[in-house]
């Protein structure tokens, strides 16, 4: 399928209150939109369902999937069953499986096998009601997780560390529906917008022209030497296309991706960022 590749690379901001379909960009924590219970995904490990962690609207450069596709909503294994939590019961994910899920449902697997989904939102889907989260599998065993009683944002807020909690106004509501707007604002200079990310040590064939955004003064690859393009000085962490900055390697993605921060959503990354590649279905993280 041939596609225009985007010009820009926009900036993503979590705000200090609810969203607002008719002006923002989407929103953090709460509920997915316009899907029926039974197609919210549930996690193959556990049996619960995954936790929504952001619903954004794609601006129109950014809708790889045809203009009928606006948003996409992504979902992950809740902080409270990841670093040594639950395992694998083949029974539950032969259950979870068999279930009816959404048409335009991903599932992806991190480097340590916990689950993450994706769904890829119609207009009417994207402005429909919040849904409801299913039930857990009768076969589920797993500690219940904290966010389906207090909700997502309530549940990372208890607790996440300081400098992640100083991202909210104040401690959010115990409330399943509590969300956060999203704002997106252009990048005023992004050289990588449309440029599929590459780490610039590493050479791939084709190269896509990607600028990593330091430098070594002089050449030298000391940590005295280090510098930043002034053109990268300014970009927020967390971002739709355009410049990666993750904590490890450079992972192989599209120009079509969101960069976020562990607060983003609510999510356990030891403190790192994570990729998520709405084009091709990816997703990695590395911890800070």
């Amino acid at each position: 399928m041939a596609f225009a590749l985007p010009s820009r690379a926009y900036d993503l901001k979590m705000l200090d209150r609810p969203a607002d379909r008719a002006r923002d960009q989407g929103w953090v924590y709460g509920l997915p939109p316009g899907i029926g219970s039974e197609q919210w995904p549930l996690d193959p490990v556990t049996g619960y369902p995954l936790m929504h962690g952001f619903t954004l609207l794609l601006p129109e450069d950014y809708r790889v999937h045809g203009e009928d596709i606006v948003a996409v909503s992504f979902f992950a294994t809740p902080a409270d069953h990841t670093d040594g939590g639950a395992t694998d019961v083949p029974e539950i994910r032969a259950a979870v499986m068999a279930q009816p899920s959404h048409p335009r449902l991903s599932r992806m697997t991190d480097i340590l096998d916990y689950e993450y989904a994706a769904l890829l939102l119609t207009r009417s889907e994207y402005e429909g009601p919040f849904a409801t989260p299913p039930a857990p599998l009768a076969l589920a065993t797993a500690d219940r997780p904290r966010w389906l009683d207090v909700g997502g944002a309530s549940a990372f807020f208890e607790t996440a560390p300081p400098f992640a909690q100083k991202m909210f106004a104040g401690p959010p509501r115990a409330e399943l529906a509590e969300n956060l707007a999203i704002a997106l604002t252009p990048r005023a200079d992004d050289p990588n917008a449309g440029k599929a990310p590459q780490d610039p040590h590493i050479p791939r064939n084709p190269p896509t022209g990607y600028q990593s955004y330091y430098y070594f003064e002089g050449g030298v690859p000391t940590a005295d030497n280090y510098r930043l393009h002034d053109w990268a000085k300014d970009h927020a962490h967390n971002h739709l296309g355009g410049t990666m900055r993750p904590c490890q390697a450079v992972p192989e993605m599209s120009p079509f991706y969101i960069e976020f921060e562990e607060y983003l959503g609510g999510y356990n990354f030891g403190t790192g960022n994570a990729q998520f590649d709405f084009r091709d279905m990816k997703f990695d993280w590395a911890c800070g």
